[in-house]
């Protein structure tokens, strides 16, 4: 069969998306390629056709235990030959599992790098006819990289020793132009075939709020917003994850929790609970998320910052995986910056000399003022994030905190003067210490804390001058007097803020300053489902139960069974046929042999009922 034909008859699709047929041709004539495609552009299905049109077994290296079990369901529920090998099976099923490759039971086989260096595993694959190796989050090959992992650094070397190199090829989500010059060097792939399709995901909606000390009830409106929806909730430590989960919980919503602290079996049946949908909410570190598959997750808040654009589009990214419009929130506050500040140096990665390790910091702190920027710029969120991965792109996306927003150009030359005057009447009173952000911009909306009143802040003429402004908003201009050099980071570790050389233009030579500020309009959030009217609502939700029921009685997530996007499919086209019902987006040949039974009487009732209401 050719691509096209395979395309429909495992994956249930009549067309490839942008990039896909070109990767897979080149693979197919033997070719190395590296692939940059945004989360849920299929960057899955540009190795996998290549193994089931060539000859021989396809290795894929993927990092994580769970993505490979969720590869690996998904392809042998779509009729596809799969397995895995890595630590959760036993060491008879890993026998098994090599046994059975040998006599050609398996088009495709998931392996975890470390595996790479085992003698046994290389014995095997220098015997075994190898059709191609992929290299699934090709990024961790990278020191620079967000998720450098070093046993990604051997799979060269494990390439270069078998009898015959078969094609090589490398997918990513994020990759700076930096990271992908490693992939090709470090992977020492050949003459790679190269396509960037860009890294825009429209279907995602931005937004950053400047949250202080009031993260979590902005955090409840999010999820009260999104109650029954599956989202994850990133937090920066594990007590973080703790205190919301249990607040969470306590207000009545089905959430769980994820961090390294956990025991390995709790860490298991929390995840298996949030796949499964038995909790609809994950409150995790980022230890959370880079293996799992599911497709409908509609919202993905980050409760701290993350400390990286990289970091961050990758986890905002698991959200809207089916294509359907979904939420990504950022809640910044000036902690979040001395918390990855206090994490990037509390690095001690023994995989780097001291040279390489402290480069590797400088780096990560240079990441962590372009995540700074992005959080407190005022212009188009996702213009941002595309540009700094080299993209062009237009100025206002229409679909993003920053844009859905007023921004109208403010004369801020007295809101300077204030600001400049309380940070000199601060560390005059002081000797010569400086403050940060957030104590700054309490004293100038006077904010009555035991701290405060300690310092003798409360008795300086500028003490609750700016009261009727609102905090994040006083922050915002703080941002923009530094940015514009009227202020400077005093102490880059603590965020404190000092005076600069132009401070005085502020205060003595009244100098006019301008900038944009938002005029908030009220908005609706983007709704997680396409628009129906009753009927179709009604529908989708008994398509919905039919799911459920299957994947309980297969013991298998429902995204795997059908996507959200193909359920509404169903409910736009009401198959009649198992022939028509393979036209329906997501459907193959063998989940229409298996399910069509399940969904044809539901499908068949509200056909009834609708001719029934003409």
């Amino acid at each position: 069969m050719d691509k096209h034909e395979l395309l429909k008859k495992y994956y249930g699709h009549s067309e490839f998306r942008s990039g896909q047929a070109d990767l897979i041709d080149a693979v197919v004539s033997g070719r190395d390629a590296l692939g940059i495609m945004p989360t849920g552009a299929g960057k899955s299905i540009c190795y996998q056709i290549p193994a089931l049109m060539m000859e021989g077994i396809a290795l894929v290296i993927s990092p994580l235990i769970s993505l490979m079990k969720d590869q690996v369901a998904a392809l042998v529920h779509s009729g596809v030959r799969a397995a895995y090998l890595n630590s959760s099976l036993s060491v008879r099923q890993q026998e098994d599992v090599l046994e059975r490759a040998a006599r050609g039971e398996y088009k495709i086989i998931y392996v975890a790098p470390e595996r790479l260096e085992m003698d046994s595993f290389f014995d095997f694959a220098a015997q075994a006819q190898l059709s191609l190796i992929a290299v699934d989050e090709a990024h961790c090959v990278s020191q620079w990289g967000q998720d450098f992992r070093p046993h990604y650094l051997k799979i060269a070397d494990f390439c270069s020793r078998l009898p015959r190199r078969p094609v090589m090829c490398a997918f990513t989500a994020t990759a700076t132009g930096e990271v992908r010059r490693d992939i090709r060097k470090l992977l020492a792939l050949n003459d790679p075939y190269e396509t960037v399709t860009g890294f825009d995901r429209p279907n995602l909606h931005f937004d950053v709020i400047t949250a202080g000390a009031d993260k979590y009830n902005y955090l409840l409106r999010a999820v009260t917003r999104n109650r029954g929806r599956s989202g994850i909730i990133y937090c920066a430590t594990r007590k973080q994850v703790e205190e919301v989960c249990e607040k969470l919980c306590a207000e009545g919503f089905a959430a769980t929790r994820y961090h390294a602290g956990l025991e390995q079996s709790e860490r298991h049946a929390n995840q298996e609970d949030f796949i499964y949908e038995r909790r609809d909410i994950m409150v995790a570190t980022n230890a959370f998320g880079m293996g799992i598959d599911k497709s409908n997750v509609s919202y993905v808040v980050h409760y701290s910052m993350p400390r990286s654009i990289e970091a961050y589009y990758q986890e905002a990214g698991r959200a809207g995986r089916d294509g359907e419009p979904a939420e990504c929130i950022l809640l910044y506050s000036a902690q979040d910056v001395r918390t990855n500040l206090f994490l990037i140096d509390q690095n001690d990665n023994e995989a780097l000399d001291p040279v390489m390790l402290e480069k590797v910091k400088a780096r990560d702190r240079d990441r962590l003022q372009d995540m700074i920027r992005y959080c407190t710029q005022t212009g188009c969120l996702r213009a941002f994030i595309l540009r700094y991965f080299g993209e062009r792109t237009d100025d206002d996306c229409g679909n993003c905190g920053r844009c859905n927003s007023d921004y109208v150009l403010t004369d801020i030359t007295v809101d300077a003067q204030k600001i400049v005057s309380c940070v000199w009447r601060m560390t005059q009173l002081t000797n010569g210490i400086d403050f940060g952000r957030a104590m700054i911009s309490e004293v100038l909306h006077g904010n009555n804390t035991k701290r405060i009143r300690e310092l003798g802040f409360d008795k300086l003429s500028t003490y609750g001058i700016m009261a009727d402004t609102p905090l994040p908003r006083i922050q915002m201009m703080i941002d923009y007097l530094i940015e514009c050099g009227y202020l400077r980071d005093s102490d880059v570790l603590h965020r404190t803020v000092g005076l600069s050389e132009r401070s005085t233009q502020i205060v003595r030579d009244r100098v006019q300053v301008s900038m944009r500020l938002p005029l908030i309009r009220e908005k609706k959030a983007p709704s997680a489902v396409s628009p129906m009217d009753e009927q179709g609502k009604q529908m989708l939700g008994a398509l919905r139960d039919v799911r459920t029921q299957i994947a309980a009685r297969e013991h298998t997530p429902a995204y795997i069974i059908f996507s959200n996007a193909s359920l509404q499919d169903m409910c736009r086209r009401k198959p009649t046929t198992r022939e028509e019902f393979l036209e329906v987006s997501g459907v193959g040949e063998k989940k229409a042999e298996k399910y069509w039974d399940d969904f044809a009487p539901v499908i068949a009732r509200y056909i009834r009922d609708t001719e029934g209401g003409k």
